[in-house]
């Protein structure tokens, strides 16, 4: 049995949402928690963060951008296609309790998951701030919705295109500065969550990072979501996604992504060499 794409529409460049029959991962799913994807028999595990759910109806809707070999593919597919598998919820839920102000921060399509978020400390009876942040206004999606799960709806650009013109924690700084804070929760790359963490670690305001650091089989068997907290070891997968963010070695979760995706390059990089090679050959 398949999961059926109800919907698909492009967001913005590369970017897409797609709605998908899972009524069994929406009976459960909450604010926070991911699925994981296969989009064919043999295919690699992909994590996505839950970005909506439709429970009477049984629809999923998840947000992601298409980069690796995986998420074009699942890009390719159109409405009525399936999807092999899908698994989930996966994760710990984000912990909602009603702290008084609360600020979601959301870097590029981090701004997905933070949606259900918002909506939950909203419902909570929380003043929520959502802060959404892009290179420009064309890679920002989801505005009017964002607006309706939250008290005050803050952009940041980084070219001024739309909003603030400069960074997330610029906003931030200054809601910081207007009002108390009482939590913050930071979704999207990881230097971003970190410069976040930074920046309230001062000021005391509890604050977590929804951390997305490689995974592969999502039930903490692999160890290849290990992040530091606190100096324990802790899994993406199992532990969080939400981790205390003024407790996580960052430089530690940087520094092991960027060796993956480097080799990840170095492996494409061959595969094309190979590829021009055998069609010289064939000529």
């Amino acid at each position: 049995m398949g999961y059926k794409i109800l919907d698909k529409i492009e967001l913005c460049p590369n970017q897409y949402e797609l709605k998908i029959e899972a009524p069994f991962v929406t009976r459960n799913a909450k604010a926070g928690q991911f699925i994981i994807f296969r989009v064919e028999d043999n295919g690699e595990r992909v994590p996505i963060t839950i970005a909506d759910v439709d429970r009477e109806k049984g629809i999923l809707t998840v947000v992601f951008m298409a980069v690796g070999y995986s998420t074009k593919k699942l890009a390719q597919l159109e409405i009525g296609d399936e999807i092999i598998d899908v698994v989930g919820p996966l994760g710990k839920p984000t912990d909602i309790e009603k702290y008084g102000t609360v600020v979601c921060v959301a870097g590029g399509y981090g701004a997905a998951p933070c949606y259900l978020i918002s909506k939950a400390f909203h419902d909570a009876g929380n003043k929520v701030h959502m802060i959404m942040g892009a290179r420009n206004k064309d890679l920002l999606f989801w505005q009017d919705k964002m607006a309706k799960a939250c008290e005050e709806l803050h952009i940041a650009t980084d070219d001024g295109s739309l909003g603030h013109k400069g960074f997330v924690t610029e906003v931030l700084a200054e809601i910081m500065d207007k009002e108390k804070v009482d939590y913050v929760i930071a979704v999207g790359p990881m230097p971003m969550m970190r410069a976040v963490a930074n920046l309230t670690k001062d000021k005391q305001i509890k604050t977590e990072a929804s951390m997305n650091p490689i995974m592969i089989d999502g039930t903490g068997m692999c160890g290849a979501c290990r992040v530091t907290v606190g100096g324990e070891v802790k899994f993406a997968c199992i532990d969080g996604p939400d981790f205390d963010a003024h407790k996580i070695d960052f430089d530690e979760v940087i520094n092991r992504t960027k060796i993956y995706k480097d080799e990840e390059r170095r492996r494409s990089e061959n595969c094309n060499l190979l590829k021009k090679a055998d069609a010289i050959a064939a000529k």
